[in-house]
Formats: structure tokens, C-alpha cells, sequence
């Protein structure tokens, strides 16, 4: 997959994921909404640092909330909840479903 094709693969994740999410209480719903209001329209490749220093790039899911965003990890295949820092969005280990990620913190 190119670089190109990243933000659609992206999107097309998140959108299946939202349509297959049962809304099953009001906290579902919220998170729903929370959600919606921190997806980015068109995810954008940005650089993530690991453990070890290791950095690599991955798209952006949500925007920050002032400490934390989600993303989605390319070689991995799926999504992480990374904390902000000084030099740019840290992978914290907490992986799996955007929605999931997202409704972590």
C-alpha cells in the first residue's frame, strides 16, 4: 500500500468499526458523540516515537485532547492511544480498536 492509500485505508478502518459498534447505554452513546468530535477529517501521516527511541510514522485518528490522540499503527495494523510529549505523540502501549483506545482515557 502506498503512502496515498494510507489515509482512505484509514478511514474505511474507523468507518467499519463505528458501524459495527452497538450502542447499547447512554455511555456508548457519549462515547459516540465524544468520538466524533475529536476524529480528524482526513487522517495525516505524523511521526511516533516508541520505547527505545524508535520512531515511525502513522496516521492520525483523533485530535488531541490536550494529552492524548489516537492512531493507527500501519506495520501493526492497528490502533494506539498515544500521550503527547515535547517531541511528539509517544506510543503508550495501549493498542486495539480506535473506539476502544479512545474510550480509555
Amino acid at each position: 500500500m502506498t503512502q496515498q492509500d494510507w489515509p482512505a485505508h484509514v478511514t474505511r478502518l474507523v468507518d467499519e468499526e463505528l458501524a459495527g459498534f452497538a450502542v447499547a447505554s447512554r455511555g456508548d452513546r457519549l462515547l459516540l458523540e465524544d468520538f466524533a468530535r475529536m476524529r480528524v477529517r482526513r487522517p495525516r501521516p505524523i511521526t511516533v516515537n516508541f520505547s527505545g527511541g524508535l520512531t515511525d510514522t502513522c496516521y492520525s485518528v483523533t485530535r488531541s485532547n490536550g494529552a492524548y490522540s489516537v492512531l493507527f499503527l500501519p506495520k501493526a495494523g492497528y490502533f494506539s492511544l498515544c500521550v503527547d510529549s515535547d517531541f511528539g505523540p509517544l506510543d503508550i502501549g495501549v493498542h486495539g480498536p480506535a473506539l476502544g483506545c479512545f474510550a480509555s482515557v
